[in-house]
């Protein structure tokens, strides 16, 4: 199935992925994003989800760091 992954560290980009049905929040994180999710702001369809969320068709994943490194 695929959806919209909007990745903001660093340059960001947005692309659509192909991920197998049933995947969690939390599995699409840990294969796509290096660090800590809590170190990121994550929302699916532009509203935060709990961590075991079953991603759908067609959703909209933004993840979005907290800390910027080098920021005071």
């Amino acid at each position: 199935m695929q959806i919209l992954l909007i990745n903001n560290d660093g340059g960001g980009f947005a692309d659509y992925i192909d991920i197998q049905e049933g995947t969690s929040i939390t599995e699409l994180f840990q294969q796509r994003i290096k660090g800590t999710p809590a170190d990121f702001l994550i929302r699916v369809n532009r509203q935060p989800v709990a961590s075991n969320y079953v991603l759908q068709e067609g959703d909209r994943v933004s993840i979005t760091a907290t800390k910027i490194q080098g920021a005071h």
